[in-house]
């Protein structure tokens, strides 16, 4: 599946239509055909945030298009940020592997590095999107561009952020690899709080 999509990268089309590019106003058209009931904050930061998170170089949102009918099947975004890992529950190799770029703490021992960020990652519900890609291998197109990336600038970290429910943990852990190493508290675009799990993966 994952041969048969292009992903695109929303900074291509901050300007009017100019000699073929798409166009800002264009493509919030698109964003307005994407829906995820089941993630509220998804949708809401796809189409009121990514556009102008991507402008003031916070995140980079890429969009995944079938090749098959150009419908979009999902998104993710990326960027870079600092974190602060809790070595205790790592493997050695890992701790090794963590080591060479990062500084640690001779107080507390905990690893500060920056690190890949796959800040967001939703398929879209609209008509039935959702049944055309899987979320693994939407992750697999965030994880694909990462390792681009790594290659221009090198880091050997990505990170990401899932609230704690055992389908999630199951998909980040059992099936793609990744490992727990923290917790933060945030908020719903409701305003209620709850708790993120963060998990981490050695590239």
């Amino acid at each position: 599946m994952i041969n048969n999509v292009t992903v695109f990268n929303i900074r291509n089309c901050f300007s009017d239509i100019v000699d073929g590019e798409i166009g800002e106003n264009a493509i919030q058209d698109i964003l307005s055909d994407f829906s995820c009931s089941k993630n509220p904050d998804i949708e809401k930061f796809l189409k009121a945030q990514s556009i102008e998170f991507t402008k003031k170089n916070q995140s980079v949102t890429y969009l995944v298009f079938s090749n098959d009918d150009a419908a979009l099947l999902g998104y993710f975004t990326l960027t870079i940020k600092p974190i602060s890992i809790n070595p205790d529950h790592l493997s050695n190799t890992v701790k090794r592997r963590i080591a060479r770029v990062s500084t640690q703490n001779p107080e507390n021992g905990q690893y500060s590095l920056a690190a890949y960020l796959i800040a967001q990652l939703g398929k879209n519900y609209t008509n039935g999107m959702n049944h055309r890609i899987s979320g693994k291998e939407l992750l697999e197109l965030a994880l694909k561009k990462i390792e681009e990336l790594r290659y221009e600038i090198g880091g050997m970290v990505v990170f990401l952020e899932a609230e704690e429910n055992d389908f999630l943990m199951n998909f980040y852990e059992n099936q793609n690899h990744f490992k727990r190493f923290g917790v933060r508290e945030t908020k719903y675009c409701t305003g209620n709080k709850h708790k993120l799990v963060q998990l981490l993966k050695v590239l």
